[in-house]
C-alpha cells in the first residue's frame, strides 16, 4: 500500500525477470500441489511429467579424481543428499536396509550387485566378488529378500549381473518373491578384453516386480529388450559403473516423479544422479566406505554446492559443507 505507482511497476518487472531465471523442484512442487485442495490446472500446474527430461543425460563423472585410500565415512553413516538418502551398510543385512529406508516403499529398485568373476579396477577388488557358488546364491538371496520386502506390490526391479552368474541371479530373484519378466541386454560400444574365448560386448538385466497389484511401465509401446548404449568413459575406478542413459531409461520407464528409487549396490552413485535428473528420491546403500565418499563428492559436484547435504552420524546431523574431506572439489 505504500508503494508509489513507478515502484509496483518496477516490482512487478523485478518479479518475473526473477521467475524467468527460477526453475523448479519437481518433487517438491508435486508434494505442494498434493496438499491444496483445489484444481491447480487452470493455473498451468496438470503435468508435471512433461517438465521432466525423458532420460538422465551423462554428467562425465571421473571417480578417479575423488576416491581415497583414508575415507572420510565410517560403517553406517547416513548421508541426506537434498531429496536423496545414502547409507554405508551391508544390503544383506536387514536391519542396516531398514534403517536406510524406514517406513517408506519402494515404487523402483535399479541395482547393480557384485557379479562374482573377481573384478578389479586401479583401486581394488570390488567387495564381495568372489564367492564360492552357493555362499554366493545366499548373498544374492538376502540382498534380494530385503529389496522385495520394502518393495510397494506392483514395483518393478531391474538387476544387472553376469551371464556366467545367470542362474544364481535368477534363481535368487525368484526365490526372493520377484516375478521374472523379461531379460533386457544392454549392448555396449566396445568389447570388455578378457581370457574367454568371446569377448563381452553385453550385460543382461532382469526385469521384473513385485505381484499383488498392477505394475507401472510408461505408456510405450515401441521399446524392445535390446538397450544400446555406449560404456562410460571412466570406469577404470568402478569397472562395472553403468552410463547414467542406462540407468535413466529404467527409472522413466518404470516410476513417476517423486517416486522413490532404490539401490543396495550403489557403486559411484549412477542411480542417485539419474534419480536427481529425473525427479525421483534415491535411497542407495554402498559397502565400500570409499565410495560411499565418492557418491557424495559427486552428488556435490553435479549440483554445484553442498548446501542440501548432511551427514547423520550417531545422532549428530552434520552439515556436509563443514567436511574438509567435503570441501574443495572441483565443481
Amino acid at each position: 500500500d505504500d508503494l508509489t505507482e513507478g515502484q509496483i511497476k518496477a516490482f512487478r518487472l523485478a518479479d518475473n525477470k526473477t521467475a524467468e531465471l527460477a526453475s523448479w523442484d519437481f518433487t517438491k512442487l508435486e508434494s505442494e500441489l498434493e496438499s491444496i485442495e483445489m484444481d491447480m490446472s487452470v493455473f498451468g500446474f496438470e503435468d508435471l511429467e512433461s517438465k521432466v527430461p525423458d532420460n538422465a543425460t551423462d554428467d562425465d563423472f571421473d571417480p578417479s579424481e575423488e576416491l581415497t585410500e583414508t575415507p572420510y565415512t565410517k560403517k553406517d553413516d547416513i548421508y541426506l543428499l537434498g531429496n536423496h538418502r545414502v547409507m554405508c551398510g551391508d544390503a544383506t543385512i536387514k536391519e542396516s536396509v531398514d534403517k536406510l529406508i524406514q517406513d517408506e516403499k519402494v515404487d523402483l529398485t535399479f541395482t547393480d550387485p557384485p557379479y562374482n568373476v573377481d573384478y578389479e579396477g586401479t583401486a581394488g577388488k570390488i567387495m564381495n566378488d568372489k564367492m564360492e557358488d552357493n555362499t554366493f546364491y545366499l548373498f544374492l538371496l538376502q540382498a534380494f529378500k530385503n529389496m522385495f520386502d520394502h518393495t510397494k506390490p506392483g514395483g518393478a526391479i531391474y538387476v544387472c549381473h553376469a551371464d556366467t552368474e545367470g542362474i544364481n541371479f535368477r534363481t535368487a530373484f525368484k526365490n526372493a518373491g520377484f516375478k521374472l519378466a523379461e531379460c533386457l541386454v544392454w549392448v555396449k560400444n566396445a568389447l570388455v578384453l578378457g581370457r574367454q574365448d568371446y569377448h563381452w560386448r553385453h550385460e543382461p538385466i532382469l526385469y521384473g516386480w513385485r505381484e499383488g497389484a498392477a505394475h507401472y511401465f510408461i505408456d510405450d509401446r515401441t521399446q524392445d529388450t535390446i538397450w544400446e548404449y555406449n560404456k562410460p568413459k571412466r570406469n577404470e575406478e568402478h569397472p562395472t559403473m553403468k552410463p547414467l542413459e542406462l540407468c535413466g531409461r529404467a527409472i522413466a520407464n518404470s516410476s513417476r516423479v517423486g517416486e522413490i528409487v532404490l539401490d543396495l549396490f550403489g557403486g559411484s552413485g549412477s542411480t542417485l544422479i539419474s534419480s536427481d535428473q529425473l525427479q525421483r528420491k534415491a535411497r542407495l546403500m554402498e559397502l565400500d566406505e570409499r565410495f560411499v565418499d565418492v557418491i557424495v563428492k559427486r552428488y556435490i559436484k553435479y549440483k554445484g554446492s553442498s548446501d542440501d547435504c548432511y551427514l547423520i552420524r550417531n545422532g549428530e546431523k552434520i552439515p556436509v559443507g563443514t567436511i574438509e574431506d567435503f570441501q574443495n572439489l572441483s565443481l
